[in-house]
């Protein structure tokens, strides 16, 4: 799946996108949170506040909860304030 970060997650992280393949136990969208979590400090800097990161699958917005099954894309953004 296709991954694609935006704003303070693109810059934590240094990349805008990338391909990866998770492993068959990542089954939502947190454990997909959890399992990049692992894959360096830069990813764990950036998720580091789970809860307030949002999400999208195939452009859809998804909650944390909400299951993968199998998406082409997943898209993370930090919330977004302002008037």
């Amino acid at each position: 799946m296709k991954l694609l970060y935006f704003a303070s997650l693109r810059q934590k992280i240094g990349l805008p996108e990338e391909d990866v393949t998770p492993p068959d136990s990542v089954r939502d969208v947190a454990d997909l949170i959890d399992w990049l979590m692992t894959r360096g400090p830069e990813y764990a800097a950036a998720f580091e506040n789970k809860i307030t990161i949002r999400a999208a699958i195939d452009q859809e917005h998804a909650k944390l909860d909400a299951p993968l099954g199998h998406p082409r894309e997943v898209a993370f953004f930090p919330p977004v304030t302002g008037g």
